[in-house]
């Protein structure tokens, strides 16, 4: 069990046997009255947030959560397909727990899939990847203020705002954490 000195950025704790992780607090000594750590949860299956004050002293259950590098392996249209690099064990993860991970995922890659009593419910993509552009429109002569930016499709299917100067068939690194364009790549 945790105790509410315990709380800190990225700890794993269990409330109504789901598993949430602390993504801020704020410890809390009023002038009156007992202190309180304030926090905001995320919640690891769904991915709602819940804003949550513990009393000094109470107790947290620990997430039953373990986390394995894997490699995804392929797509069969209904669940994304990983092997673990240690025992060689292959399992299928179904698309709503990805989330929009799907969009960065290139065979062979290797992900931190995250696993709440023995079953996947998420994955921790690389920060940076780099993939191919398969359609952007030209940029057109002229249209160079500042900061313009069209929109580009991936290799795989992600859409990302890119410079005008940007052509199809270019690779780019993309943040993987917020989708945006890092730069282009040479291959």
């Amino acid at each position: 069990m945790y105790q509410t000195s315990d709380i800190k950025k990225g700890l794993k704790v269990e409330i109504d046997g789901a598993p949430w992780t602390v993504t801020e607090f704020l410890f809390v000594k009023p002038g009156k009255g007992v202190a309180f750590t304030r926090t905001r949860l995320k919640n690891l299956i769904t991915g709602a947030t819940l804003e949550r004050s513990f009393r000094t002293g109470e107790k947290l259950e620990p997430a039953d959560v373990a986390e394995h590098e894997m490699q995804y392996l392929y797509n069969d249209g209904e669940q994304y397909h990983f092997m673990n690099m240690e025992t060689f064990d292959q399992i299928g993860v179904p698309a709503k727990p990805l989330g929009d991970a799907t969009k960065f995922l290139v065979e062979e890659m290797i992900c931190t899939v995250m696993f709440f009593k023995g079953a996947p419910v998420g994955i921790e993509l690389p920060n940076f990847v780099e993939l191919e552009i398969t359609y952007c429109e030209p940029g057109v002569k002229g249209n160079t203020a500042q900061g313009a930016t069209k929109l580009a499709t991936l290799s795989t299917g992600a859409e990302v705002h890119v410079p005008l100067f940007v052509e199809q068939g270019e690779w780019l690194k993309i943040d993987t954490r917020d989708g945006s364009y890092v730069e282009r790549v040479k291959k």
